[in-house]
């Protein structure tokens, strides 16, 4: 029998002590921004049935779906019924479609949950990570795209991750851009789909994939020059202002670029070739930038169709993404160290020399944990060196020595490891001396 591969599946990994701990601090300050703006918390099941999921994500995103075989005597046909979450904002979709009547109106909802994508990825990226959304059902107004940008930017605020621009653009702009260049409009998807990789491949890599497409070279040489012009926003801009539909999108963008405050200190700047590849997207779409990493962080637009298409009447929505998984790539690196590894560690390590003492240390350990001291019992074999190089590895600051004569004289020896200071007291003065010494009382 051949060995067993060990390794996580490609495209997930295994998470360590630092890093659990690192994005449990993470997320609980996101969903505190996040309810301070006034969302609230929903869960929805990790796969959906694969008509909910499917006809909703573009030309690409429809290939990266993990679709789920059908079961028992279903599993010989190799079709599929249903997938696993590829996103978050259609389970939200389908749940306002169902529950609507219940819910809030608007409903104001935020989520962080894996989510699957059958991608091949680079850098920051997996084919398992955690997503994490903000969305306003109900609402059609500015003020919902713009409560929405806000809180995001809030959230990176609450975890340090300051000096975000705002990417943003207007789907009926990019009509106006497709009507602009004589693009057909059969191919108006395609070639969006194209420029939104600008960031990525550049003005010549665009063109190459255009005319792969079949673009035309008239359109295709007129959008180079555009981008390659000295200022292409301009440019495209003064392109996109003849079409009716483009002025349009333009007036909505200036309008919400309006309604955000300059007290929030957000850089904000209009990207006249961001699409965003999802097909669900009907009005402001936008993404958010930190020059700590090249690549979006955060993204998000209006969808007004899409609950629509999961009842009879159409509900205005729009929402926000946060990029956790490369946001924690940034924080790990600004904490100067790499994934993995341990965390902080127990304030307390208590060794056990003698097993006939560890009933006693047991009990000493649930006492100092009751006043509010996080203590960690040795459960394995070796001398006291072996004990304290445990404890120094596991990030303690005590260790804790309780044996035959510190039990008869009712105490206990602590020593704290980075200055090898060691105090014998009380066992009942303990729990003030380590609650003073690790500034619990500050």
């Amino acid at each position: 029998m051949p060995p067993i591969d060990v390794g996580p599946p490609s495209g997930t990994r295994d998470l360590f002590p630092g890093d659990v701990l690192l994005r449990r601090r993470t997320f609980a300050a996101v969903e505190a921004a996040f309810e301070r703006h006034g969302f609230e918390p929903l869960d929805t099941p990790a796969f959906e049935r694969l008509e909910v999921l499917t006809g909703k994500y573009g030309e690409e995103g429809e290939q990266l779906i993990f679709r789920i075989l059908r079961r028992g005597e279903h599993a010989a046909s190799g079709e599929a019924d249903l997938a696993l979450r590829y996103d978050l904002t259609v389970p939200l979709a389908r749940v306002v479609a169902r529950y609507g009547s219940q819910l809030p109106q608007p409903f104001k909802r935020y989520q962080i949950a894996s989510v699957w994508r059958a991608d091949r990825p680079g850098r920051g990226r997996y084919r398992e990570f955690t997503q994490c959304d903000i969305d306003i059902a109900g609402a059609s107004s500015l003020v919902a795209d713009a409560s929405v940008i806000l809180a995001m930017v809030d959230a990176l605020s609450a975890i340090g991750l300051t000096g975000v621009t705002v990417h943003l653009n207007d789907r009926d702009a990019l009509h106006g851009l497709v009507a602009a260049y004589a693009i057909p409009e059969s191919l108006g998807a395609s070639a969006l789909t194209a420029l939104d990789k600008l960031a990525k491949i550049g003005p010549d890599g665009v063109a190459a994939e255009l005319r792969s497409r079949g673009i035309d070279d008239a359109a295709v040489d007129a959008l180079h020059a555009d981008l390659t012009a000295t200022d292409p926003t301009a440019a495209i801009v003064a392109r996109v202002g003849e079409d009716a539909r483009g002025r349009a999108g333009l007036e909505r963008i200036a309008a919400l670029m309006a309604l955000l405050p300059s007290e929030a200190g957000i850089h904000v700047v209009h990207d006249p070739v961001l699409a965003r590849g999802l097909g669900y997207y009907t009005g402001p779409v936008f993404e958010l930038t930190h020059p700590a990493l090249d690549a979006s962080i955060a993204a998000g637009g209006r969808y007004d169709g899409l609950i629509g298409m999961f009842g009879d009447e159409p509900v205005p929505a729009v929402g926000g993404s946060l990029g956790l998984e490369r946001i924690l790539l940034i924080l790990a690196e600004q904490e100067g160290r790499e994934a993995g590894g341990q965390g902080p560690g127990p304030d307390v390590l208590a060794t056990v020399l003698d097993p006939a003492d560890a009933g006693d240390i047991l009990a000493v350990a649930t006492r100092l944990r009751a006043a509010g001291i996080a203590v960690d019992v040795y459960s394995g074999e070796g001398r006291m060196k072996k004990q304290l190089r445990h404890a120094d590895r596991r990030g303690a600051r005590f260790a804790l020595v309780r044996g035959g004569d510190e039990r008869a004289a009712g105490s206990v020896t602590l020593k704290e490891l980075a200055s090898g200071e060691q105090t014998t007291l009380p066992e009942t003065d303990a729990a003030g001396f380590l609650r003073e010494r690790l500034g619990l009382d500050a």
